[in-house]
């Protein structure tokens, strides 16, 4: 194994910036962290490229890649959810430019979501109920993003992604209806076998030049709206439920 004990360190610095969005676009690398996830996803690598292995100092690896030793104070560093496991460095995929200019097929996920953690727990419900496709808007977090890999339970490294432009400017052929607080409910709506289904920014929720576009809710009563994540699942579950069995 090749020791890394200095913070000066070329890899390190670069290994450290895999813990922020940009960070993860700038260098096309991302860490898969926690025991469970690695030793799953070693299981079965699939095509995935993985290019290093960081071994907390005094510890074994647990894969073939090209292991290095990391000094504890420096794996503490890498390691940002403590998960105190080997640490994999992995190639991300080089996500193509969504294609608005066709229809969806299925539901394809529309997501603006900002917050890893949030992004992840929608990745993961989407996956649960069988959606297929997730276009990321520009304001979306990276989805190999250690909080949104742990959200997902690992389902974002099985999910098909795009990226669009700002959701402010999102124009696309086909049905597309906006999940907002106040629409038809997702419980009774007859949902088309294609559409895109888009969802609003934590806070500003959808933008107002997307005005024109047919919204969904879900109702509720005692609080005026649901978090996005939340919202988003109940959503898809409605989705799912209409599907032909």
């Amino acid at each position: 194994m090749i020791a890394i004990q200095s913070a000066d360190n070329a890899n390190f610095k670069r290994w450290k910036t895999l813990s922020s969005s940009r960070g993860l676009r700038k260098n096309g690398e991302f860490i898969l962290m926690g025991e469970k996830l690695v030793r799953e996803f070693l299981r079965d690598p699939g095509a995935w490229n993985i290019k290093a292995e960081l071994v907390p100092a005094g510890r074994g690896a647990v894969s073939s890649a090209k292991a290095y030793e990391v000094s504890s104070a420096l794996f503490k560093e890498l390691d940002v959810l403590g998960t105190d496991f080997n640490l994999l460095v992995l190639q991300a995929p080089a996500w193509p430019a969504a294609d608005l200019s066709v229809p969806a097929r299925g539901l394809e996920l529309v997501c603006p979501l900002g917050d890893p953690s949030n992004l992840g727990a929608v990745v993961r419900s989407a996956r649960a109920f069988g959606v297929k496709r997730i276009i990321l808007t520009e304001e979306a977090a990276h989805p190999l993003h250690p909080k949104s890999v742990k959200a997902s339970a690992g389902a974002v490294l099985g999910m098909d992604f795009s990226l669009s432009g700002p959701l402010k400017d999102y124009v696309a052929k086909g049905p597309s209806y906006a999940l907002d607080m106040r629409g038809e409910s997702v419980a009774g709506f007859a949902w088309p076998a294609n559409l895109r289904l888009l969802l609003g920014e934590e806070g500003p929720g959808v933008p107002a030049t997307l005005k024109s576009l047919p919204r969904l809710s879900v109702p509720t009563s005692e609080v005026e709206s649901l978090n996005a994540t939340v919202a988003a699942s109940i959503a898809l579950y409605a989705w799912k439920q209409s599907r032909p069995r």
